[in-house]
């Protein structure tokens, strides 16, 4: 896809005085791509421009954002959102009606290996765009993707907004401070700022680094080696005790987009008030691909297998983090009732969307 630099954006900028424009970062990932595609079809065509913000590394992978290839409303651009010169330049410049940062380092194992480069791009990145605004687009109403793992070692069940932070990651703690800086700058500057803690949320754009999404190919994979009476390994993954609270990612975007468009700003927890053990999604997938299983064994002897006494999944030590956060449990009844909105796809709909879409990707 093609890239447009900043200065040719800029430049650009100049034709939409009558457009609504959105800077979104993140825009190759999973939520970054869903919000472009609700914004592109929830407005006629005209109405709206896009500019989707993404590091050049990770442009090469622009799976989630080919079918916008061409699309008038929609340009992609290099933008490294630790680099506040870039981000001064796209706030001021740019001039966004609506700026949504969905850009992060995502992957919560991750932010061991790299605590530093995690802390810039989650947190220090957020005062550099919060900032810009405050000096060049006070208008600009801004939205932060916060997490869940901001809870961590949690309190009481389910969590909601009340709930205090206890973080026991390092991308849990980066997320906290973003959202404590959305706080400050809503509080002291009167800026449209609000953050979404956002449960877990997947789709068939969730990358595979994933535990989700490595099952759901993973349980792909096995079923068409079974199919062809290929040898395979069983499925390798980490804690399937740990309880998550599951939504679909395409749920959570219209929540976002509520947020954005209220009166004044607040963070609203989005979730499914749900949650399940890992153990559960395997079942799931399992069955979703027409595959009857059942789950043996307890901890590091847990093992997934077949009727005919096949593994088909095993735990696996070196898959454990460092520290776990065992139960994540939203309670969105805020954003229920206050913004009228609501899960539409339920877990089991979740897994086996995302089951059969990785089912047909096979060669």
């Amino acid at each position: 896809m093609q890239i447009t630099n900043i200065k040719s954006a800029i430049e650009s900028r100049e034709e939409m005085s009558n457009k609504k424009v959105v800077v979104i970062t993140g825009v190759t990932g999973q939520d970054g791509s869903n919000m472009v595609d609700f914004l592109l079809s929830n407005h006629k065509d005209g109405d709206i421009h896009i500019f989707g913000g993404a590091r050049r590394l990770s442009i090469s992978n622009h799976d989630n954002i080919k079918h916008l290839e061409g699309n008038p409303n929609f340009t992609l651009i290099n933008l490294d959102v630790t680099d506040a010169t870039c981000i001064t330049r796209v706030v001021k410049d740019l001039s966004p009606d609506y700026f949504i940062n969905f850009a992060a380092q995502s992957f919560v194992g991750s932010s061991w290996d790299f605590p530093v480069q995690t802390w810039d791009t989650n947190a220090t990145a957020v005062l550099h765009m919060l900032e810009a605004i405050r000096l060049y687009n006070p208008d600009c109403r801004f939205y932060q993707a916060g997490s869940s793992e901001e809870y961590g070692d949690v309190m009481y069940s389910p969590q909601d907004e009340n709930h205090p932070p206890r973080p026991v990651s390092p991308y849990g703690a980066t997320k906290v401070a973003a959202r404590q800086l959305v706080k400050v700058y809503r509080d002291s500057y009167g800026l449209y700022a609000c953050c979404g803690l956002l449960f877990n949320h997947e789709g068939v754009r969730r990358g595979e680094e994933f535990v989700t999404r490595k099952i759901t190919k993973g349980v792909a994979k096995i079923k068409k080696s079974m199919e062809l009476g290929i040898k395979f390994e069983p499925l390798q993954l980490g804690n399937i005790n740990s309880k998550r609270d599951w939504s679909d990612s395409e749920d959570f975007i219209r929540g976002v987009w509520l947020m954005l468009n209220r009166e004044k700003p607040e963070d609203f927890v989005l979730s499914s008030n749900e949650t399940h053990e890992i153990s559960k999604f395997v079942s799931l997938a399992f069955e979703a691909a027409g595959i009857t299983g059942r789950w043996e064994g307890e901890g590091l002897e847990a093992k997934f297998v077949n009727y005919q006494n096949v593994v088909l999944v095993e735990v696996n030590e070196e898959f454990y983090r460092p520290a776990e956060v065992d139960l994540l449990y939203g309670d969105s009844t805020k954003a229920r009732e206050e913004m009228g909105w609501n899960p539409r796809t339920s877990f089991p709909e979740l897994v086996k969307k995302m089951v059969l879409h990785d089912l047909s990707e096979m060669p």
